[in-house]
């Protein structure tokens, strides 16, 4: 069973539709074209009988040039004005698709041209070079041709933020520790240091002591 074989024919289905329906209309309506930019949006209504007041159903069609294989692109609005109509006549009719096997045909088609377009079959983008790209031994090389290393790119993008890069927080057998400050109330001085979140007491791990040095930076107790 082919592909295709899912779907109906133009003719089958208008030939279905003229016997279910044999006082049936449908209607069909432009709502939108633009011929510069290649778009159609087609209305079709469809009524079982003419003593009907609304339409039984209504559905749309929509066109668009640039997606034409280019032998159809002359009739995209004619194919869209039949998409609008059979699509209607297959909600009314049940037991189909909605597109039809002419539809089908078109995009079956234009897969098979995407899938086999004209790729050279031993180019390799891996190791074919495109155009004149600098190659360095070491990161002094490449920082004296004026290219940054990966460092003090960090550190310009630091700069240029105003803020400061901190590093990642200690960690203990318990998760990451949290970083507290205080004062002393003996000393008056200041203490920080970053202490285990483990809730009992007894089986905290010992705080990492910090103290203000000259610069008026945390740096690390020594004991």
């Amino acid at each position: 069973m082919g592909f295709l074989d899912n779907y109906e024919g133009n003719k089958d289905r208008t030939d279905r539709w003229l016997a279910t329906f044999k006082k049936g209309r449908i209607e069909v309506n432009i709502v939108e074209f633009n011929a510069e930019k290649g778009y159609i949006l087609v209305q079709a209504k469809g009524w079982r009988d003419q003593t009907e007041l609304e339409p039984a159903d209504v559905d749309y069609a929509y066109g668009f040039l640039a997606a034409y294989n280019p032998n159809m692109k002359r009739w995209f609005v004619e194919d869209t004005v039949t998409s609008a109509k059979m699509r209607v006549m297959a909600n009314m009719l049940g037991g189909t698709e909605k597109p039809t096997r002419e539809t089908m045909e078109q995009v079956e088609k234009l897969s098979t041209q995407v899938a086999t377009a004209d790729v050279k079959a031993d180019y390799d983008y891996w190791t074919t070079k495109h155009g004149d790209v600098p190659s360095y031994a070491t990161a002094g090389e490449a920082e004296q041709s004026g290219i940054a290393s990966f460092g003090s790119s960090i550190d310009e993008i630091a700069q240029q933020l105003g803020g400061e890069l901190v590093e990642e927080k200690p960690r203990c057998e318990h998760g990451t520790r949290v970083w507290k400050t205080g004062e002393s109330a003996k000393t008056g001085k200041a203490w920080g240091g970053y202490f285990c979140t483990e809730r009992a007491k007894a089986a905290q791990c010992e705080p990492l002591w910090y103290q203000l040095g000259s610069t008026g930076q945390w740096v690390v107790r020594l004991p």
